[in-house]
């Protein structure tokens, strides 16, 4: 029952009517602020403070003292002392628990009682000697007296509303006091019932802020836990998803082995579904952005010609036997600025689910520009002719993974997310999507956007890049290589197999290495007049990669072009300072390695009639 030794005194307040509970929810208030205690860790412990006091309230020798105890790590600690037979709550003890840093209920010889509240404090710059003598000059000076004016002007502030309450009361009663004469006595006693229901629900507060206090937690735990799910679906799905895709380009191309026609087939169904599973993967990608707010719109000219006469190409297989696909060719009477890719995924997405449920009639697309009060908008409307939505469901259909059950949801495979994913891209183009639907009679869906989408700033082109020489050169001939030789650093054999005829064209010598502990060494040699960098191997990773081969002197001029297939806001490009461009591995051209890379520069001249001839690769790194 003795204090601890580390324990410094701040103030000591003998509580023996409400109001020196008033006093020590005050001065435990200004200890808080003093010490650097604000916000929720302030109410928290003001709030079970005031809450121990009152139900302490009228225990022989009942006093409460004001603390601050630890020496590293500093706690202000509440400490109520007091004699008899008198015992907290076991609801308040346990709230505290859960709110509170430190909760302790001492006892000794059975008849005095020490309860301990405590909070830690953040770290003080101070020693805990100096903090404690500053927190009691704040209690002892102008900051306790500013205070005490605050909860005297909040007390009138509080008494003049009950003033005028009890006025109105007091005119209510007079009218009504011969008849409220006979039931005063249940009057007074159902107010007495009412006074104590209100004391018991004043207690469950501190219980009810700790549940939600648990919530919260909890809610940021899945946060962190969804975020993290996301980065390994971003990596895991789409690295193996582009080696299918490419691999199935190559058995496709014209350099390949003939193939039969079955086997053409085959591998053009294979290249669909790798390409229909990588637009599903980005989808799932691109709604997880969108809810965090890291999917950006980037307005251009749209051609809405060109744009509905790929739609309808795209779709027009997709219609059942019996169906029309109705897409018009639109003459576009303004310009349309808007992100091309966003406005095409979202009316390809309501036009494939309008084809999925209608199995006879059709499916029809109707443009309209129109003049507004903020501008130009174009409206799109897609009517179809198909089951359609009970009334029921019509703002469900819009949560993420819903779907209406039916039996016409049978060889009908999806995910729920094609219209949450087509209002949320509408809604980033400025515009709205609205859904009207009757059983049987089919569905109406109405796109509108803005003619102008503000573009923002463009970004800077990196120094260096140089025009890319994809194209045929003088006399229809093949181009020259655009660079002497490359080092590509990577481990993902099927990625390096798609991937090598492109840079064979790009290169004339190509050096890969699935060890990246063998990088710097080989750019060293070689020379190269490029490094690929993959980010995600064994060993020494990307980034460790990239930084030493930009400390050597042999290597830093180098330029080195990281090649991923992570998503690019998991890149940590505070780490790639010295690389030149981070790239795609689902969307690279070579359009885009010439541009990162540039030119080389020129060679030296030679004062010798005859040069020596270049140095072959080696056959184990070509």
């Amino acid at each position: 029952m003795n204090a601890e030794p580390s324990a410094r005194e701040l103030i000591t307040i003998a509580l023996r009517e409400a109001g020196d509970v008033v006093t020590l929810r005050r001065c435990c208030q200004s200890a808080c602020r003093a010490v650097g205690l604000t916000g929720a860790p302030l109410v928290r412990l003001a709030t079970v403070v005031s809450e121990a006091g009152e139900q302490l309230l009228g225990a022989p020798g009942l006093t409460a003292r004001l603390c601050l105890q630890g020496t590293d790590a500093v706690a202000l600690s509440a400490r109520f002392h007091w004699r008899g037979p008198v015992r907290p709550p076991s609801t308040l003890l346990t709230a505290a628990t859960r709110l509170l840093d430190d909760c302790r209920l001492l006892s000794a010889d059975g008849h005095r009682h020490e309860l301990v509240l405590a909070q830690r404090t953040p770290a003080p710059g101070p020693s805990a000697a100096e903090l404690a003598d500053a927190v009691r000059a704040r209690l002892a000076g102008a900051e306790g007296a500013a205070d005490l004016i605050d909860t005297l002007r909040t007390q009138n502030r509080q008494l003049l509303v009950a003033l005028e309450e009890s006025q109105a009361q007091q005119d209510e009663l007079q009218r009504l006091n011969a008849e409220l004469e006979e039931t005063n006595a249940g009057v007074l006693a159902l107010y007495s019932e009412l006074a104590a229901e209100l004391e018991e629900t004043n207690s469950g507060v501190v219980a009810l802020y700790a549940e939600l206090e648990d919530k919260t937690r909890q809610l940021e735990l899945a946060g962190e836990y969804r975020t993290r799910f996301w980065a390994n679906v971003s990596h895991e799905l789409r690295s193996p998803v582009n080696s299918v895709i490419a691999l199935a380009r190559l058995l496709l191309g014209p350099g390949a082995e003939p193939l039969t026609a079955e086997q053409r087939r085959q591998v053009a169904l294979v290249q669909t579904s790798g390409s229909t599973l990588l637009a599903l993967v980005d989808e799932l990608l691109d709604v997880a952005k969108a809810e965090s707010g890291r999917l950006e719109p980037h307005p251009v000219d749209t051609d809405l010609r060109t744009l509905l006469h790929q739609l309808r190409g795209t779709l027009q297989g997709t219609a059942r036997p019996g169906v029309t696909l109705d897409i018009p060719d639109h003459a576009q009477l303004r310009p349309l600025c808007t992100d091309e890719v966003m406005l095409t995924r979202v009316l390809r997405n309501v036009l494939s689910n309008a084809l999925k449920f209608t199995a006879e009639g059709s499916v029809a697309l109707d443009v309209e520009e129109r003049e507004h009060e903020d501008g130009a908008r174009f409206v799109f409307r897609i009517q179809d002719t198909g089951v359609g939505i009970p009334a029921d469901d019509l703002e469900r259909v819009f949560e993420e993974f819903y779907q209406v059950r039916g039996p016409h949801q049978r060889g009908r495979a999806g995910t729920g997310l094609g219209l949450p994913y087509a209002r949320r891209l509408t809604e980033l183009l400025g515009g709205t999507l609205t859904l009207d639907s009757e059983i049987g009679r089919g569905t109406r869906v109405t796109v509108e956007i803005p003619a102008h989408l503000p573009q923002p700033e463009p970004e800077p082109d990196a120094e260096g890049t140089g025009p890319a020489r994809t194209g045929p050169g003088p006399d229809n001939r093949p181009p020259a290589p655009l660079w002497r030789s490359v080092v590509v650093v990577d481990d993902d054999e099927a990625f390096l197999a798609g991937v090598r005829p492109l840079l064979d064209r790009l290169a004339g010598s190509v050096t890969v290495l699935t060890d990246s502990g063998r990088a710097v060494a080989t750019v060293a040699r070689e020379g190269p007049d490029a490094v690929l960098l993959d980010l995600n191997m064994p060993g020494p990773d990307g980034y460790e990669v990239q930084r030493l081969l930009a400390e050597e002197a042999a290597t830093r001029a180098v330029p080195v072009v990281v090649l991923t297939a992570l998503d690019p806001a998991a890149v940590d490009r505070a780490r790639l300072t010295h690389a030149r461009a981070v790239l795609n591995k689902s969307r690279l051209t070579a359009a885009d390695l010439a541009a990162a890379v540039g030119s080389p520069p020129a060679p030296p001249v030679r004062h010798s009639d005859t040069a020596p001839p270049p140095t072959p690769p080696r056959p184990e790194e070509r």
